[in-house]
This record gives C-alpha cells, structure tokens and sequence, in this order.
C-alpha cells in the first residue's frame, strides 16, 4: 500500500467522520430537549412553553437537515476508499450501519417530516408521539453506529470463513461492552452539548436585554441544569471506558498513561503474535486527545457546578451580564471534548482498523494518490462549506428569536402577552 494514499484515506475519513460528529452531539441532545418541552407544553398548555418548543425545534430542524448530508457523504468512503474493510468484515459490521440507514433515513426523517408539517393538524398527543418517534430512532441510530464502530474496536461475535469474517453471534455483537459504553457516553454528551448550546443562545438574547426576558430566563435555566448531570453522566461512562482499556486495548491504555516499559512488552507481545511492525500508536493523537479530552471535562465541571448555584438566584439569571458572556464563549466546550475524545478513541487503536484482525494499511482501497487526493479536496470543501452553512443558519435564527416565524406552525400568541416592560427594572 502506498503511505500517501494510507495517510491521506485516514485524513479524509477523520475530517468528514469529525465533521459529521459535530452535527451528531447537538441534534441528539436539541431533540430530546425539544421532546420533553413539548411535553410540558402538551401537558399544561402554557403558550410560552409551545413557544419553546417551536424556537429550539427550528435549531434542531436545521441542525438535522445539514447534518444529514454529511452522514451520507461519508458512508460514501467505504466503498471508495476502504473496500478492503468491506469485503474482509462487512458481512458483520454493515449489517448495523445498513439497519441504521433504514432507521434515520426511512423512520426517523419520515416522522420529523410530520412532526414539521403536522402542527395544528394532528392531535396534540399525536403531535407529541412524533417527536418521541424522533428522538428515540435518533438514539437507536447512534446505538446502531456505535454497534458498527465497537466491532471495529473490539471483534466479537464472529467468525472466519475463507479468509473473511461472518456474523457467528449476533447477541454478543449487539451487546459488545465497547458499544455500550461508548453509546451511554455519546448520548450523555449529546445532551451536555445541548445544554451548552441552550444555555449560550439564551445568554446572547439576555445580555442584549432581550423583551424576551421570560422566555430566556426559562431556556437559560434548562441549559444549565440539563448541563451539569448530563457531565456527570458522561464522566461516569468515560471512566468505564477508560478502566475497560485494560483489558480491551492494552496499548492504547499504556500509551495513555506513558508506561514505557509496558509499551516495550506490549510491542514485543505483538511482534510475536502478528509479524513484524509498529503497534503503538501515536502518543500525539493518542495521549494529546484524551489530555484535551480531560480538560475540557475539568472546565466544564467548574463551570456547570457553579451555573447550576448561579441559576438557582433569579435576579443574577437576568443581571448576570459577565456570566452571560462566559456562558456564550463556552458553548465550543463540549463540542471540542467530543471531537477530542472520538481522537484518543480512534487514534489510540491504531494501526488495526478490526482490532487484532485487519491493519488500516490492509483496509484501504487500491486508489492513486492522484485521486486520493482530488478525492480529499473534494470531501474536505463539501465538510467545510456545510460546517459553515449550519453555522451562519444556527447563528442567524437564533438571534432572531422566538418572535420571528419559525416556520414550524403559526405562533397565535397575543403580542402583548409577554410585554418587554413587564419585567421590573431592577431585575435587571
């Protein structure tokens, strides 16, 4: 295999696998944030909260659709530039990505299509049972990826036949440790992603002394107590995966800690059993993305513990103006741990792409690096125009805020329901 075509395959499916897992946190998280609104709305039918649900869900809305194109683009580079994966395990692992295709591209867009166009003409309840449709087959695509993606980092439930791998047990592929781990962790981080993002987008609307005051101060508060157990909770599976690396993935563990001497044996150990070659991964990847990873956590632990005592004072809520700042700049957090922790996670297993069965070097299509490299060009300009796009989207309709028309049902609220000067000046 030429190295330029290997570097630059890995390149191009880092890129547009991280690109696509930007897109990923917040629309897992925004949904459920959506859901449960609705839900308190459908229950108590305050005006205000329905008003809730129709701005965060035009974020979500826009999120999605963006978002989707990246995921088809990337499955697009299995076939082009990893065939050799695809025809050594694809009778295990493409079983799940297919199931997951089924599940976002036929469930889960039909039902948010509905759930689009359906207000005012389905029942509230059934309105509110489309949204959870939403949610839960968002969820079981990630399950469904993640199946996929814990194969690769920890084969089970297989066997070989004629030099490939076939489906043997499909219970223990479905309940591989190294997918349910990693699938509590992601979801939890979805939903610590959405709150940054809530918390930040209120804050803006806040510190520009919105008349909006009571919608933000709501949203503001949800943010941030949706913020801080959903940190704890991916503390807690992140230290499992972490303890799991023991037994799992011994190198990437020790490569992680800087155990020199347990390196040296592991490599040793491997030359033995697979043949001559590098089996440690890079330290930089490696150690330098679980280090980002660990300090992201550090500063968003110091920074929901206090925002959930700050949120808990009504008068700082809305007179807090150096907290609102803080709370905008922090929105990137959790989305730079994720990014950083999907790099120790994939980085670290290195140079197996099956771990233990299939070197990424052996996976990777009989391409030119000519068109390996037009093939990155391409890719990494579609990512890039679309990361931008969503940006510009995201920014634009959420400093419009809820008084513009959010395209998700006509918003009948009295226009002096909620006036701007209702809200003491003190309070401010």
């Amino acid at each position: 295999m030429n190295p330029d075509v290997l570097d630059l395959a890995r390149l191009q499916f880092a890129l547009t696998a991280g690109g696509h897992f930007l897109f990923v946190a917040l629309t897992l998280g925004l949904a459920t944030v959506v859901a449960v609104i609705q839900t308190v709305a459908t229950i108590g039918r305050k005006p205000l909260h329905a008003r809730m649900v129709r701005f965060w869900g035009q974020l979500y809305v826009i999120n999605y659709a963006v978002g989707i194109v990246t995921g088809i683009v990337m499955e697009f580079q299995f076939g082009m530039s990893w065939s050799g994966l695809t025809h050594y395990a694809g009778n295990v692992f493409g079983a799940s990505l297919a199931v997951e295709t089924i599940v976002a591209f036929f469930v889960e867009s039909t039902f948010l299509g509905l759930w689009i166009f359906g207000w005012h003409r389905f029942n509230r309840w059934v309105h509110l049972a489309m949204i959870w449709v939403v949610t839960l087959t968002a969820y079981l695509s990630a399950y469904w990826i993640l199946v996929s993606n814990g194969f690769l980092n920890h084969p089970v439930g297989h066997r070989t036949e004629g030099g490939k791998l076939v489906l043997d047990d499909p219970v223990a592929v479905l309940t591989n440790p190294s997918a349910l781990q990693a699938f509590g962790h992601i979801l939890a981080g979805a939903l610590l992603t959405a709150g940054f993002f809530v918390a930040g987008v209120s804050a803006y609307h806040l510190f520009r002394r919105s008349p909006e005051w009571e919608f933000f101060g709501k949203s503001l508060r949800i943010g941030v107590f949706l913020a801080f157990p959903a940190l704890m909770v991916t503390a807690v599976f992140g230290d499992i995966q972490f303890a799991a690396l023991r037994t799992l993935q011994p190198m990437k563990s020790a490569v992680f800690s800087q155990k020199t001497a347990e390196i040296a044996q592991l490599q040793a150990d491997m030359v033995a059993r697979f043949g001559p070659g590098e089996y440690v991964p890079s330290e930089a990847w490696t150690r330098g993305g679980g280090l980002v990873m660990l300090i992201c956590f550090a500063l968003m632990m110091y920074f929901t513990f206090a925002g959930v005592i700050l949120a808990c004072f009504k008068k700082v809520v809305f007179r807090f103006r150096l907290w609102h700042l803080a709370l905008m700049a922090a929105v990137p957090l959790p989305y730079l741990a994720m990014i950083s922790g999907w790099v120790f996670r994939e980085a670290g297993r290195q140079p197996w792409v099956v771990y233990g069965l299939l070197k990424t070097e052996d996976a990777v299509s009989g391409l030119s690096p000519g068109a390996m490299r037009a093939s990155l060009i391409v890719f990494t300009t579609l990512y890039a125009l679309l990361v931008v796009l969503n940006a510009w989207l995201l920014a634009r309709y959420a400093r419009r805020g809820p008084a513009a028309d959010s395209g998700l049902g006509h918003d009948d609220r009295a226009a002096d329901e909620n006036p701007a000067d209702s809200l003491p000046a003190t309070s401010y």
